[in-house]
């Protein structure tokens, strides 16, 4: 079987061809003696059409059935402006049934009103539909522009192991127990760091991979348990270089998938991120900052504010222009419920309309700080102040979220826009309460900036680091760093982790003794495939964007994984399984 045609190539100057077509039948219409059917397949449709003589041949074909078919193109007499081959149809000479087909559970059509439990159980079905796999070809042109990109700048595409060793700083690792050695467990990488700087140490000098990472995390709508990372790595190179590259990949991509031209690429570091934005992957489609308003309030009577400022906490502030009559109590009130969330513990404002304030906060605070609003918020007609007054992570944190939250509820985000940001000198250090130390907020083999060597252990809560983060219409897109590449750094950062020698040989042994045979200067990045091809295909969901995905509490309901195995696997690997 030779198709000489796909279903979405045949066009009006094909007209008297002798052509062969194959697909799923995705509509029958019957007209009398003459039966139309939409032939689809990834290509496209066309309308192919049985005179009379097919009418017993025909009369079982449902939609879904595969069939192939002979004949000749001809002009539509009606053209369908909204096919690309809605100007022809092809008049059936010959025909062969493929295969049949049960009534499918969903819907195959750009809509479906399927569940998404039921979507995901038969994906092989929802697959069938053209915005599925408009967006999986979307993923497959970036994946080949990434390449060919990356390999005009000399990148050498390398595989790194699947099966690896469990190390720590990072999310829990998928272990995978080893039927040579009971009691010992390869890892699946949650991403190829050490190999990559391994490849490094090794010469290979640029290096990319297109690859499977595996994050036994909690999921979310931008989250898989397995995902892809499109992972780079160059030797003799810094920021500077690593910004260069990425930055010449992203402007291919949006120039070849969304006609685009990309202006200068934004950037923000860390502590500024956090400051007028409460967070490290700010929208910047739309301007509303945070303001720190602290100042205004030094002198204040008010309760709330004189404590929170005696704590050294901030007092914040967000202006949302022109939208003042628009909001009602009830909507305040939702936008109350919706901070606490993250752990805010009240939602200030104040209307500013006609010269006058009115709010929860109006009886509460003087003219004087009144006027100083004013001033200081570059207030006007109709505006509305949302303030929080907490602990800092606790203000940024509520106010960065209702900032977007409002951005979105009122319009204020130019969905055509795509808004790249890096973000830079992340925190060497997060402190973590569970753990009550210090962990590496990227990776501990991230490089300290040069000015904060001497903090690494006497002042961790103000060391920051050589990381970077690429930020897209408040997406993290990729992570990265310029790594260590000096024996006495690495020691030291593993000793601020509270890592001993012995600890650090024990976890990461291989790695630390391949230092010893010169390392030279490198940096990279880990670039998100899934989110970047989520933007652009204009979701929200990655399952959208994923073939064969999992739900959020990380089964495959197709496949039915995980599942069970039998009691002689279990045996060959030496393991007892203890019911909860």
């Amino acid at each position: 079987m030779n198709r000489t045609h796909t279903c979405g190539e045949l066009r009006i100057e094909d007209v008297g061809k002798k052509v062969k077509l194959a697909g799923w039948v995705s509509k029958r219409r019957n007209l009398g003696a003459i039966c139309f059917m939409d032939l689809r397949d990834r290509y496209g449709l066309t309308q192919i059409t049985f005179t009379e003589d097919w009418a017993e041949k025909i009369k079982d074909i449902r939609n879904e059935y595969v069939i192939e078919v002979s004949g000749t193109v001809a002009k539509k007499d009606v053209p369908n402006p909204k096919l690309a081959t809605g100007e022809i149809e092809v008049i059936v000479e010959e025909f062969k049934l493929l295969s049949s087909a049960k009534t499918t559970p969903l819907i195959i059509a750009d809509e479906t009103d399927a569940l998404e439990e039921t979507r995901l159980k038969y994906r092989y079905l929802d697959l069938r539909r053209r915005p599925l796999q408009a967006n999986l070809l979307i993923r497959d042109k970036i994946c080949t522009i990434f390449r060919n990109h990356l390999h005009n700048l000399n990148f050498a595409e390398v595989e790194t192991p699947i099966l690896s060793k469990s190390t720590p700083e990072g999310a829990r690792d998928y272990l995978v127990p080893s039927r040579l050695y009971h009691g010992k467990f390869y890892a699946l990488p949650q991403s190829p760091q050490i190999y990559k700087q391994l490849l490094m140490i090794g010469g290979m000098d640029r290096y990319f991979q297109i690859a499977r990472c595996f994050r036994d995390e909690d999921l979310r709508a931008d989250r898989q348990p397995e995902f892809t990372q499109i992972d780079i790595e160059m030797s003799f190179a810094d920021e500077e270089d690593i910004f260069a590259v990425v930055e010449g990949c992203m402007r291919d991509i949006l120039k070849n998938i969304k006609g685009l031209e990309l202006g200068k690429f934004e950037r923000l570091k860390y502590v500024d991120a956090m400051e007028y934005y409460g967070s490290d992957k700010p929208d910047l489609r739309f301007d509303m900052k945070l303001q720190n308003i602290n100042e205004l309030f030094k002198d204040s009577e008010f309760t709330i504010f004189k404590n929170v400022l005696a704590n050294k906490g901030v007092i914040k502030a967000l202006v949302l222009k022109g939208q003042a009559k628009k909001l009602s109590r009830k909507d305040i009130d939702k936008l109350q419920e919706f901070v606490k969330i993250y752990q805010a513990k009240a939602l200030a404002y104040l209307k500013y309309e006609d010269g006058l304030f009115s709010g929860s906060l109006a009886k509460a605070i003087n003219d004087n700080e009144k006027d100083g609003l004013v001033k200081r918020l570059q207030l006007e007609n109709d505006d509305i102040i949302f303030i929080i007054a907490d602990d800092k992570p606790i203000v940024d944190a509520a106010l960065g979220a209702l900032r977007v939250k409002l951005g979105h509820d009122f319009n204020l985000i130019d969905d055509s826009q795509y808004h790249f940001v890096w973000i830079t000198e992340f925190p060497m250090y997060e402190y973590s309460k569970e753990e009550g130390r210090y962990v590496a907020c990227h990776h501990p083999f991230t490089a300290p900036k040069d000015e904060d060597v001497d903090k690494m252990l006497s002042d961790k809560g103000n060391c920051y680091s050589r990381a970077y983060d690429l930020v897209l219409n408040g997406y993290e897109l990729l992570s990265g760093s310029v790594r260590i590449h000096n024996q006495d750094m690495q020691a030291k950062v593993f000793e601020a982790l509270g890592l001993s020698k012995e600890e650090a040989k024990a976890k990461f042994g291989f790695f630390l003794e391949a230092f010893e045979y010169g390392v030279p200067p490198h940096c990279g990045v880990g670039i998100g495939l899934e989110r970047l091809t989520m933007i652009l295909c204009g979701t929200d969901n990655i399952k959208d964007v994923v073939a064969f995905p999992k739900t959020a509490s990380a089964m495959c309901l197709m496949a039915e994984a995980p599942n069970t195995v039998d009691d002689l696997q279990l045996k060959e690997l030496g393991i007892g399984v203890k019911n909860a």
